[in-house]
């Protein structure tokens, strides 16, 4: 159950610390005094999406803090102990968000994720509040309840059906693998055919592409590069060149060489420089007599084109298309000899769909005779809750023929709740017919009726909605017996509800400094009956009102301790 919760810099909560206890806690206070504030931050510390418009304004951060007793609860420590020391059998959530949007969770003092959280605190706290009523309007989530109500019967079939169907998944995907059925198969050994031909007709090499650009570069530019060439051998042997010149140097140095070793080695080295030139010179001469066939280029851009193509269809680049054409042989050849895998795997895949087909209808039969006894247990607590003539009942859709199914790892049921208030209506779709005041009544009922509770606490905000009167009393007293086995925390303007209390927190604001502050006070015995005299709207200092209001809590008493008896 939770014990307690600390918050900090949320929304008009500056510092908060509310100690709650078994049973019934009621939060009460004047329309806006905070109380949603309350579940908001309950939702934050239990993993709900951070919002960064909760942090109090002009803070730069917020934090809650929750306290839970699991020593009751083996799914919550279980899941909690494959991340956190839970020893003691208590778990301490603390959450923190910053202004920046960024934020840490700590479980027990071990860094969490936010996912790893909701998968603890999904066997914590059920919180229950108006907008579950659309919850419960939606048929995909119909179901689900069913589910949570048979949920011991049905986990067995539902284990074995996730495994017998991750099996036959398995299968299917192997079967795909090999091509699927001999059609499939035939077609795909078609196209693996033309494309390992067209790659290999192709016969590319490594960088064959850089070497065709390179040469498409040279014949683009091959004016260019004649002028180039012409312009360089002349200048290196036309009249007056550079070999001419270096001739000149050479014999007038040649003419003094015979008075130093210094001259001698000048005309030396002269004369390498004048051999290298000669030799570029017949270089140049050689590369202007190479053919530049308009043929050659266009045959390069056919290969550029090929080359292009290739590489769009089987990866972008050439070692992509060696890498496609290596895993299409592959696959080539394993369709080619997989016919007798394939008819062994088809085999496998039909005993698969028997034994799925089997767990469906076990499990439709189940939850057929589970609806059945849980659609009697709702229309009996509507019956007390003031609805006598409400008809309720699951319809389920006929189950498809074998051939006609899509195997999955949920069963193949498909139901609609079926609503009728009043006597002489027919029974309609839950989500057309019912009312804002019915429905609140309604998911009293089918809280009350799902007797076997998953979590240690339940949560509810403000669904007395739309009751008043006898019927709140009714209300009232079903809050108390819910509480006898889980710890219930609602948030109510009714004081019938808020008489029954185990423990009664009131929530208030004050000004303080300019500013507006919610605060939380939990009540003693006279202080709650304040806080009753206020909510039947009479004058707390009125002897009458005062006197109704401890009439109210001596009822409420009485009944709680009767059930204690009973």
């Amino acid at each position: 159950m939770l014990k307690s919760l600390k918050i900090k810099n949320v929304a008009l909560i500056d510092e908060a610390q509310i100690d709650f206890s078994e049973g019934l806690n009621i939060l009460s206070g004047e329309t806006g005094s905070g109380k949603s504030v309350i579940i908001d931050a309950l939702n934050f510390v239990l993993g709900a999406k951070a919002d960064k418009t909760m942090i109090t304004y002009g803070e730069n951060s917020c934090a809650v803090v929750a306290e839970f007793d699991i020593s009751d609860n083996s799914e919550a420590k279980a899941a909690a102990e494959e991340i956190a020391d839970c020893e003691e059998d208590v778990l301490i959530i603390n959450r923190r968000l910053f202004a920046d949007g960024k934020g840490d969770i700590k479980v027990n003092g071990t860094a969490v994720t936010a996912g790893m959280l909701r998968k603890i605190t999904a066997f914590l706290v059920d919180i229950h509040g108006q907008s579950e009523h659309f919850y419960l309007l939606k048929e995909s989530n119909q179901l689900d309840l069913i589910d949570k109500f048979c949920s011991e019967e049905l986990s067995v079939y539902k284990t074995e059906m996730k495994s017998v169907f991750s099996e036959y998944k398995h299968i299917t995907d192997v079967l795909e693998d090999l091509g699927g059925d001999e059609g499939s198969r035939a077609v795909r050994l078609d196209i693996l055919r033309f494309q390992i031909d067209e790659i290999e007709k192709a016969e590319l090499k490594e960088n064959e592409e850089d070497e065709l650009l390179a040469a498409r570069k040279k014949l683009l530019n091959q004016e260019k590069i004649f002028s180039a060439i012409n312009n360089a051998s002349d200048a290196l042997n036309g009249e007056g060149g550079a070999l001419d010149t270096l001739q000149g140097a050479l014999h007038s140095l040649r003419s003094v060489a015979a008075f130093g070793g210094e001259f001698e080695s000048l005309c030396d080295r002269l004369d390498s420089a004048r051999c290298e030139i000669e030799d570029i010179y017949e270089t140049l001469g050689d590369l202007s007599s190479e053919d530049f066939d308009e043929h050659s280029l266009e045959e390069i851009e056919d290969r550029l084109e090929l080359i292009k193509k290739l590489k769009n269809k089987y990866g972008g680049s050439i070692e992509a298309v060696f890498a496609y054409l290596e895993k299409s042989k592959a696959e080539f050849d394993k369709l080619t000899h997989s016919d007798e895998l394939s008819v062994e795997y088809k085999k496998q895949k039909e005993k698969l769909e028997v034994e799925l087909y089997a767990l469906y209808k076990k499990i439709s039969a189940l939850r057929r005779k589970i609806a059945e006894e849980f659609s009697q247990n709702v229309v009996s607590e509507l019956s007390e809750l003031g609805m006598g003539k409400a008809r309720f009942s699951i319809e389920f859709a006929a189950l498809p023929e074998k051939e006609e199914c899509t195997y999955n790892s949920v069963g193949l049921d498909k139901l609609e709740f079926m609503f009728s208030a009043n006597a002489g209506e027919p029974l309609k779709p839950l989500a057309k017919i019912i009312s804002g005041g019915e429905i609140s009544r309604f998911m009293l009922a089918v809280k009350t009726a799902a007797k076997a509770h998953t979590v240690s606490t339940f949560v509810f905000d403000e669904i007395d909605a739309g009751i008043s009167g006898h019927i709140a009393s009714v209300v009232a007293k079903k809050f108390a017996k819910i509480a006898k086995s889980v710890q219930v925390l609602a948030i109510t303007h009714l004081p019938q509800i808020s008489a029954m209390s185990d423990n009664s927190l009131l929530i208030y604001k004050t000004e303080e400094e300019g500013r507006t502050r919610t605060h939380v006070n939990r009540l003693g015995k006279e202080e709650k009956v304040k806080e009753l005299t206020r909510l039947v709207g009479g004058d707390e200092n009125s002897p009458a009102a005062l006197e109704h209001a401890k009439n109210m809590l001596k009822q409420a008493e009485e009944y709680k301790n009767n059930l204690k008896i009973s």
